[in-house]
């Protein structure tokens, strides 16, 4: 039951049920199926009331029929819309238009809902392109706003955002504070502050204070249209189950058919009673028809992902969808997941003459190039103080240890301490800093040049509030294992751990140690997320069974790298994801458990007579109606989400 490229072309967003085509011209066909039997019962001109029918008929198959056409023709292949076509047809031919016609209004009823629950769904992401405004107050050289279209903003260009304005697209605030509602982009309905230097997102809403903003993107590729491009991407990706059901439906339906004809031709030859025989093929026809069945799984992925982008949750396909549900185990990156990833400086110990501001400005010499939170806090703390950051040559960054340089003539080093005793460094002088440092829960970064260790920077990172609930929620809904992947030391990892609860962690881990706990996590779970940055921990996220982003608003790494990515930095997504794919289980095996019912009830009646064309009819198109109404409740989500 696809969407053929000339339907897709003929289809229009609408908002509400009857604006749909479809549903009007199905509408129409059952308006035309009930004046046909009053006109019977009242009259009984069975020539008017046939001619009605036969109308009723047409109107009816009008899109369905059209549709097995094309996929007949374009795909060669025979499609369920098809057996549905020819069963009408055959009933006419025997002179039951008002089967016919009952057949064609139910099928089509059915198809049309369909269509418009999948584009409801569908329009529902693609209207946030419509947050963004049109135009926007482009700010020239002396301050001055001038109102162009939003495609001419270039990228470097300020606008001004007026207190209840949509923010036009990405951006840094570079004059003004304000709260800014960015439940659009990251599902988190509180305002978050903004300031000088602060993000801002396209289709975010400004609150009460007038801001300057600079723009990062333009409207092409800011984050709003980046999400509404993954999301329409997402949901033409199939996940196992759908391919299966896919690849039997391009099988199972020319089965149905072949049966037909010979279930037909066997009656007739049989009982000589041709027209019993093809009434009886006919009604076996519409009994097999795995309709339900096929489209159990898609219109479900479709309402659960649509779902998921409206809370800030995009799921880049259905296979990933379905690997959220399976999930055991789950590992965790530190810095930026567990915690804020916003560190700062909360303590300097030198071993030598260095004074503790001679420690800082080396070391944010080192790590002005790094990208870091740990550098970053590094670098805040210098300038804090005021202090003059000189120049370095020949960086070089020591992935997942640190990084060196050459300053003033002299080789440094900052990074951990297990960095500097790989390089036989003496430790002993700074150990007793180091440790109560890392007891804690700070991080120690250790200043050298080639032969000393001169100083011991402690940075430490808050743990985010909701951190313990999230982890406490994920064991409740089944997660057997959390765990910590950090390579940060293990007094610092030990400390986070016994904060928010968690089962185990692995510490002083580079990126290549991560992948190798992530491939023992997933031969003893089977099922393992990954949660992570989308960046540095690109090789672990790749690993997973699911790899989850966390924080993605404004990264294009992260976007790109995972597989699912949460937009916002609320940890407590996280159990929301997962309880999202194992509802969306429960409802796609509800809906193929009573698909397969059917199925099974109504093909042994149907072959031994013991139904009519009408009551087959009938079974199977509230079956079909059922699972596009059950599937259509993931778009809705839970009272607690909502």
């Amino acid at each position: 039951m696809g969407t053929t490229e000339h339907e897709e072309d003929e289809h229009e967003a609408v908002e509400h049920v009857w604006q749909s085509r479809e549903v009007q011209w199905s509408a129409a066909s059952g308006l035309l199926l009930v004046v046909g039997f009053v006109i019977e019962q009242a009259t009984h001109n069975d020539g008017l009331s046939t001619a009605i029918w036969i109308l009723a008929t047409v109107a009816g198959v009008r899109f369905f029929a059209q549709e097995a056409i094309e996929e007949l023709w374009r795909e060669r292949e025979i499609g369920i819309e098809l057996l549905m076509t020819i069963a009408a047809l055959v009933a006419g031919l025997l002179g039951l238009w008002e089967e016919a016609a009952m057949l064609a209004f139910l099928y089509s009823i059915s198809e049309a809902l369909e269509e418009f629950t999948e584009d409801r769904t569908r329009g529902a992401i693609r209207a946030l392109m419509d947050l963004a405004p049109k135009r926007v107050q482009r700010l020239d050289a002396s301050g001055q706003p001038t109102e162009i279209a939003l495609e001419d903003l270039q990228l470097g260009d300020r606008f001004l955002v007026r207190p209840g304005d949509s923010i036009a697209t990405d951006g840094t605030v570079v004059d003004g504070t304000s709260n800014v509602n960015e439940s659009a982009v990251t599902g988190e309905a509180v305002p978050v502050p903004k300031t000088v230097a602060s993000k801002v997102f396209a289709g975010t809403l400004n609150a009460e204070g007038a801001l300057v903003v600079e723009a990062t993107a333009t409207a092409a590729d800011n984050t709003l249209a980046k999400i509404v491009q993954l999301v329409t991407e997402a949901q033409e990706q199939k996940g196992k189950s759908e391919q299966f059901m896919s690849r039997f439906s391009r099988v199972y339906s020319p089965a149905v058919l072949a049966l037909s004809a010979g279930f037909a031709l066997v009656v007739g030859l049989v009982s000589g009673d041709w027209n019993d025989a093809l009434q009886r093929a006919a009604t076996v026809l519409v009994a097999a028809a795995p309709c339900a069945l096929v489209i159990s799984i898609p219109v479900t992925y479709v309402a659960a992902m649509g779902r998921g982008g409206r809370r800030g949750i995009l799921i880049k396909g259905g296979i990933h969808l379905e690997e959220l549900a399976q999930v055991q185990a789950m590992a965790l990156d530190k810095t930026g997941t567990i915690t804020e990833g916003r560190p700062r400086v909360e303590r300097v110990e030198t071993s030598s003459e260095m004074t503790e501001a001679e420690a800082l400005r080396l070391a944010a010499a080192i790590e002005q190039r790094s990208e870091h939170p740990l550098a970053r806090a590094v670098l805040d703390a210098a300038r804090d103080q005021s202090i003059p950051i000189p120049a370095v040559e020949e960086f070089t960054s020591l992935i997942g240890a640190g990084a060196e340089a050459t300053i003033e003539g002299t080789r440094y080093a900052v990074g951990s301490p297990a960095l500097m005793r790989e390089r036989d460094l003496d430790l002993s002088g700074l150990q007793a800093a180091i440790e109560q440092m890392q007891d804690d829960g700070a991080t120690a970064i250790l200043l050298a040049d080639h032969g000393t260790v001169h100083a011991a920077i402690g940075v430490t990172d808050t743990i985010r509030p909701a951190a313990a609930g999230a982890i406490q929620e994920l064991h409740q809904i089944g997660v057997t294992k959390v765990v910590m992947l950090t390579g940060d030391n293990k007094r610092t990892a030990a400390a986070v751990a016994r904060q928010v609860g968690l089962d185990d962690f692995r510490a002083d881990l580079k990126p290549e140690g991560k992948v190798a706990e992530i491939r023992s996590l997933n031969e003893s779970h089977g099922h393992v997320a990954m949660v992570g940055d989308g960046v540095n921990d690109a090789p672990a996220l790749a690993t997973a069974t699911v790899g989850i982003a966390m924080g993605a608003a404004g990264s294009d790494a992260a976007l790109e790298t995972a597989d699912v990515a949460l937009m916002s930095d609320d940890i407590g997504k996280l159990p929301e994801a997962i309880r999202l794919g194992r509802r969306t289980r429960i409802v796609v095996r509800q809906n193929l458990a009573l698909s397969m019912l059917i199925l099974a009830i109504l093909v042994p009646g149907a072959v031994l007579g013991l139904l009519s064309l009408p009551v087959a009819v009938i079974a199977h198109e509230v079956t079909e109606l059922f699972v596009i109404l059950n599937g259509a409740r993931m778009a809705r989500g839970t009272r607690s989400e909502r």
